[in-house]
């Protein structure tokens, strides 16, 4: 609990008690009968001062909705007893919760009358000094206090909206900043990646065998889906996530195998193995699942090779299970370099689904990549 609430709370508690040790205390005085002049001389003091005190409590909770209540038991109880704390709470609660001045004006003289009316006992000194001491003071206290609470809320409300503020300018920073690496990514690799397309149609249109066709026909297929994948990525770039229904659906695990059929077109030696009972599964799941065979089928292409590989699903009554092993390559020297990144990236999309991920070199000199996602 914050410090302000706590305080709040122990204000809002201690005037009401304040209230009735005011007008209970007193009153249940030995030897006192404060309302002996309403015929209530048979009525004990001490019961009484409960019942003053009570309802002296009960005001205080009904404001601000309510405070003619509190004043009007103020009031009585200055003329039939005496001023003291609870025409003090009255003035505090009036000086905290009246908007309008010329309502405060007028109680404030009401109540400085009441204080220093002559009573029979008392020194006109004594009658005096009631008014500074009941209700000047009171008052000055809850209007400083009021003050003091307008401006802290407007310095709140002022400190609230500059960090909205704030936040929206970040918010616009980060969508103007994937517009820019969207347009980047257009403008280098998916050029880049139409030319190779357009090669390849142009090897398969003249090609001098079957052979050289096939592969011509597969690199332009190839090609034309990567250029499919990568406007949709830059498509979620570019509109910060937009509508779902503006972009193609994600592969799922029912195009793992037309993934592994591209693999194996190029002399990779893949086999699929299926374990547990097939169950339906969220689509986040299964795309995230997709993309860790995707990115181990990769690393393979360009560190091990044509090496057999092993793809492994295994759907557990709370998880799927996915596993990428293969072999360990026949010339170590020949694969590609690689920054790492397609791994760090998957690390982080099966951890933020709450799953597990590892990706290590085997004894034999392989490679495994698994990830464990909840199902």
């Amino acid at each position: 609990m914050s410090a302000q609430p706590l305080r709040d709370r122990l204000v809002s508690f201690a005037l009401p008690a304040t209230a009735f040790c005011g007008a209970f205390v007193p009153a249940a005085l030995p030897g006192a009968t404060p309302y002996s002049s309403l015929g209530l001389t048979p009525v004990p003091a001490s019961f009484q001062a409960a019942v003053v005190g009570l309802l002296a409590a009960v005001g205080v909770w009904m404001a601000p909705k309510r405070c003619w209540p509190l004043f009007a038991l103020a009031a009585v109880d200055s003329v039939v007893r005496s001023p003291g704390l609870v025409l003090s709470v009255a003035t505090y609660v009036a000086a905290t919760t009246l908007r309008r001045p010329l309502h405060l004006t007028v109680f404030s003289t009401v109540a400085s009358l009441l204080a220093a009316m002559p009573r029979s006992g008392v020194d006109i000194v004594s009658s005096l000094g009631g008014a500074p001491l009941f209700v000047w003071l009171p008052l000055v206290t809850g209007m400083w206090i009021s003050a003091r609470g307008k401006v802290v809320a407007g310095l709140r409300e002022r400190a609230d909206r500059l960090e909205r503020e704030q936040a929206l300018l970040a918010m616009r920073a980060r969508v103007e900043e994937r517009a820019r690496i969207a347009r980047d990514m257009h403008d280098v690799v998916a050029h880049q990646v139409s030319l190779m397309v357009l090669r390849a149609g142009a090897l398969e249109i003249n090609a001098p065998d079957e052979k050289t066709a096939a592969e011509a026909e597969l690199i332009r297929t190839t090609g034309k889906e990567a250029l499919i994948q990568l406007r949709a990525v830059l498509g979620i770039l570019r509109h910060g996530g937009g509508e779902p229904e503006s972009f193609l659906p994600q592969p799922t695990l029912a195009d793992i195998d037309a993934l592994l059929d591209q693999s194996r077109s190029i002399g990779v030696p893949i086999e699929r193995r299926d374990e547990g009972t097939a169950g339906e599964l969220h689509a986040v799941v299964e795309h995230t699942a997709y993309r860790v065979v995707q990115e181990a089928l990769t690393n393979i292409h360009k560190h091990a090779g044509m090496v057999p590989t092993q793809v492994v699903l295994r759907r557990l009554p709370s998880a799927l299970e996915v596993t990428v092993d293969n072999v360990a390559p026949h010339d170590r020297t020949s694969g590609m370099s690689g920054s790492g990144l397609g791994l760090i990236s998957l690390r982080e999309r099966v951890e933020l689904l709450g799953g597990e991920f590892t990706a290590r070199p085997k004894e034999d000199g392989g490679f495994t990549v698994s990830a464990r996602l909840p199902a």
